[in-house]
């Protein structure tokens, strides 16, 4: 069966996965970003109905985090336009351990819209794809919160059971809670990509105060640094944060890809022997 859906956040990590899979599908997708036609931004709520015109289903990801300030007046007036456009059914991607993410997976469970809510635990692809690619290019990685045990999941995964769940309406109102098969610290993750790419990556603990204070002197924006400051102290303090899900098993019928798959195929990319280059 043929449905219109919306991917919100279609160009970033899980939902442009998430897309690809779906026009695999024969699925009829629709981009929600600033750039696309119409253009979906969440700073600017009377974009929404046009981008929810005529769609049935939604995959919705928030930038930069449902943790941010803000979020929740955006999902809520989101959810309230689309029960009116007649939205079938959304899928919430939220952030794993985040009490600020689960008070908008709450709008969206009371908001009479049929719903997945699917928790997520931090991504491989952050070493690959984001912010902690360019202290692997430099050779040197500094992090706080060394010895916190994180089960890093695929993003590929997580695209996979979000388009599984989207699809699927037996899994409405359910809340499925996606992570990798086992835990691992930042040193171990670090260690993993320096023995596969045999390239010297030097590891080093720094607190937390210092790691902000870095960001800071490096000139970021406020608002990201306040994010990866919470990313770091609430949610990867948090012990729920550590336990290992074996929800992507149940739900698209595989267990989750390790870290090291990950690893092994990223090198073969090359992405972690090229020149250094702004990630940000």
């Amino acid at each position: 069966m043929e449905n219109n859906i919306l991917v919100i956040g279609g160009t970033g990590k899980t939902g442009r996965r998430v897309a690809e899979k779906l026009i695999k599908l024969n699925q009829n997708v629709r981009i929600g970003s600033r750039n696309n036609s119409p253009s979906f931004d969440w700073e600017n709520t009377t974009t929404y109905s046009e981008a929810l015109k005529g769609i049935d289903r939604a995959y919705i990801t928030y930038y930069p985090d449902l943790a941010v300030p803000g979020a929740k007046e955006a999902i809520n007036t989101l959810t309230e336009i689309a029960l009116k456009s007649g939205l079938e059914k959304v899928v919430l991607l939220s952030g794993k351990g985040e009490k600020e993410a689960e008070a908008c997976e709450e709008i969206v469970a009371n908001s009479g819209l049929n719903y997945t809510l699917v928790r997520a635990s931090w991504f491989n692809q952050n070493f690959s794809e984001s912010f902690f690619l360019d202290p692997i290019l430099a050779g040197h990685v500094e992090l706080p919160m060394a010895a916190a045990e994180i089960p890093f999941v695929d993003a590929d995964d997580i695209a996979e059971a979000v388009v599984k769940v989207l699809l699927d309406d037996s899994y409405n109102n359910q809340t499925i809670t996606i992570t990798g098969p086992r835990k691992l610290t930042f040193r171990e993750a670090i260690q993993e990509i320096s023995n596969q790419t045999k390239k010297s990556i030097n590891f080093r603990d720094v607190t937390l105060d210092n790691y902000i204070k870095s960001m800071k002197n490096a000139g970021l924006p406020k608002d990201y640094v306040w994010l990866i400051g919470y990313l770091f102290k609430e949610v990867l303090g948090n012990h729920e944060n550590q336990i290992v899900s074996n929800d992507i098993e149940k739900v698209i019928g595989r267990k989750a890809v390790d870290f090291s798959e990950f690893v092994k195929k990223t090198t073969q990319t090359g992405v972690w022997n090229q020149s250094i280059v702004s990630s940000l």
